[in-house]
């Protein structure tokens, strides 16, 4: 079973992976926990580079840099945990690029489409969690922080797309996306993660 989380800067994504996971193996699941850009050590290595605040990165190399991450990570973790009977558990996958690459610095989604494609070689997830919460309330959570990478840093506008873009994916595929108001109490709102996920895990005899 291959769950994705995803939202905006400062949605809580991370949050809700690592409050899942803890619940679904509590439940005797076994999970794996991951997240793009990384997973991988060469992911991660690339990660730090992608997020450097004050690295100047043309938007088609940024694609393709995370599109290279992602090959290794389903190459190396995603596929066999998947293939192993695991609940896969990951922040930002697919959705991100079309989003932050396509949407965010205006590359053709034919192509990122079509780059997908070669690089996930047929995984895609079961359900994708999307946490939506305005541009402000996510920023000023990362502000808080008082540590912005070089996405954080962008202005305004660029995360206006970027939530704006999310909002249509989830419409355009109802099926596979959950919408879910990040404004909300933590404790609320994975209350009724565990209640998707659960569902989903029945559905499915896991």
């Amino acid at each position: 079973m291959f769950i994705t989380f995803e939202g905006i800067e400062g949605s809580g994504k991370t949050t809700h992976v690592d409050l899942l996971s803890d619940y679904l193996e509590k439940q005797g699941h076994r999970v794996v926990r991951t997240r793009e850009p990384g997973g991988t050590p060469v992911g991660e290595a690339l990660r730090s580079v992608l997020l450097k605040k004050d690295l100047r990165v043309l938007p088609l190399t940024e694609l393709l840099v995370f599109l290279a991450s992602r090959a290794q990570h389903v190459e190396e973790v995603i596929r066999p945990a998947l293939e192993e009977g695991n609940i896969v558990l990951c922040d930002r996958f697919v959705d991100a690029s079309y989003a932050y690459q396509g949407y965010g610095r205006g590359i053709d989604l034919g192509i990122i489409e079509t780059l997908n494609r070669l690089v996930t070689k047929g995984v895609r997830p079961n359900l994708t969690i999307l946490l939506d919460c305005t541009v402000e309330v996510g920023l000023g959570r990362k502000s808080a922080d008082g540590h912005l990478d070089r996405f954080e840093k962008e202005e305004l506008s660029f995360h206006q797309k970027i939530r704006s873009a999310y909002l249509e994916l989830a419409e355009d595929d109802p099926k596979r996306f959950v919408v879910l108001n990040a404004k909300k109490d933590v404790a609320k709102t994975q209350e009724v993660i565990r209640e998707k996920v659960e569902r989903l895990l029945k559905s499915h005899g896991v």
